[in-house]
């Protein structure tokens, strides 16, 4: 996977999530398909091509929603960083990575969104944030564990074996 394939992808996922995935809400559950994307990405493809992927996504999906630019960015940087320390542990199991990396940051995605647009656009009152983020969290990890063993094994069988030159 190219750079420029993980960037085109970020802007059809951002676009995708912008647009269909609203429809695919679930009472207070609404998937983030970037952020999911963008731990998938890292996983499969690489730090350098997880971090392309974050920042284009989260840039765009600011445009899509009319956020302040630059929010959904720097959540989903934050997120890559956890899912690189994540996956150097956790390199036996390669497959399950996907899912325990959202499970872990989603909290911190969500939270991090929150946090900053809260002070970017003044204090949101909520008593409970967390309660808040639980049934995303949730959709998350189910989208999550749906793609992420799926497509990190894909790529696994697709790259090519090492072999000894002769």
């Amino acid at each position: 996977m190219t750079l420029l394939f993980a960037a085109f992808g970020a802007i059809v996922a951002a676009l995708l999530e912008s647009t269909v995935i609203p429809y695919l809400r679930i009472g207070d559950a609404q998937p983030h398909l970037v952020f999911v994307l963008t731990i998938i990405v890292t996983v499969v493809a690489g730090f350098d091509r997880g971090l392309v992927f974050a920042f284009v996504g989260g840039l765009f999906l600011d445009v899509f929603t009319q956020r302040p630019l630059g929010i959904s960015a720097f959540a989903l940087l934050l997120s890559v960083g956890g899912v690189a320390l994540l996956s150097r542990a956790m390199s036996r199991a390669r497959p399950l990575v996907p899912v325990v990396a959202t499970l872990l940051l989603s909290l911190v995605y969500s939270m991090s969104l929150f946090v900053t647009f809260s002070a970017l656009q003044g204090a949101v009152p909520s008593r409970n944030a967390i309660g808040l983020f639980v049934p995303s969290i949730t959709y998350d990890v189910v989208l999550a564990a749906l793609l992420g063993p799926l497509l990190v094994s894909v790529a696994d069988r697709r790259a090519e074996a090492e072999r000894p030159e002769w």
